[in-house]
């Protein structure tokens, strides 16, 4: 039995009110939302997201300013070479497709900054177009439900989108809605760490249920480092002394933020290579 019909009727009546999800939200702001929501969490983008759109609500509005502008405003997101690549897609978009976000796969794929999963969100969700969306919450409910697994193991694009075509449904409308609802119910019902099964509208259907719950044995994905005394967290406090100062930041200044100045240079000397900060006269200060 097919579970797009339960899946999408629960969706319909349990979908938290997300600002992406309005039928008049338009592409741009999908995939500005979807490079936000990149490794943060949804409740941290919507506040940063309403910002950015008010300030740059097309792509040639992104695309007139400083990419040092969209770093700044990026503010404490994470992982601020988004925000460089975000502002590279939209002189892109400008230059290349007359400031509308294109909604062909390739030409989104064409993008700097934009692969598999955002391309096809982007084509999906905005265009309503019919291309299976994986993101890490619909791969697990993939691996519990069809597979039996408890984890889905580490990714693969070929691998994981060709589970989700299986289960796509034709219409691009369902599966638009579908797309959709496995994102929900992963990251709400069937989460890593603590699933609600008994909330869940697939549960008699789940194989991972009927076969006891089995513990997940296959090959994990790396673990990351920890973020603390890490040199990400060099970089941050690097990038909040940039973002804060309208001046050149002093070399002096920089060495403040950390004890460690191997580690100091070592992660200003990233930033730079990155494009995130560049050497003036006087110091350092955003692109």
């Amino acid at each position: 039995m097919s579970i797009v019909p339960v899946v999408n009727e629960w969706f319909t009546h349990n979908r938290r009110d997300l600002p992406w999800r309005a039928p008049d939200f338009g592409a741009w702001g999908i995939l500005v939302s979807e490079i936000m929501l990149q490794q943060t969490p949804v409740a941290r983008v919507i506040p940063r997201l309403t910002l950015w759109l008010e300030r740059w609500p097309t792509p040639a509005d992104l695309a007139a300013s400083p990419p040092g502008d969209a770093v700044r405003e990026w503010e404490r997101l994470g992982y601020p070479r988004r925000a460089l690549r975000l502002h590279a897609a939209a002189v892109a978009i400008t230059e290349q497709h007359g400031g509308v976000v294109p909604s062909d796969i390739d030409a989104l794929l064409a993008l700097p900054g934009i692969g598999d999963y955002t391309a096809r969100a982007v084509a999906a969700f905005a265009f309503g177009l019919r291309h299976p969306v994986v993101d890490t919450n619909v791969r697990r409910v993939i691996a519990r439900a069809v597979e039996g697994q408890a984890e889905a193991g580490p990714p693969s694009t070929r691998r994981d989108l060709a589970a989700m075509e299986t289960l796509l449904p034709e219409s691009p409308e369902d599966a638009r809605l579908f797309n959709a609802a496995m994102m929900e119910l992963g990251a709400i019902v069937c989460a890593a760490r603590a699933p609600r099964c008994d909330s869940c509208p697939i549960a008699n259907s789940c194989r991972w249920r009927a076969e006891g719950y089995p513990p997940y044995e296959g090959v994990r994905a790396a673990v990351q480092a920890t973020f603390e005394g890490s040199d990400r967290q060099v970089r941050g406090l690097i990038m909040a002394e940039l973002r804060g100062s309208d001046i050149p930041v002093t070399a002096e200044e920089i060495a403040t933020v950390w004890p460690d100045a191997e580690q100091r240079d070592r992660a200003l000397a990233g930033l730079l290579a990155d494009g995130l900060a560049v050497r003036v006269t006087g110091g350092y200060e955003l692109p």
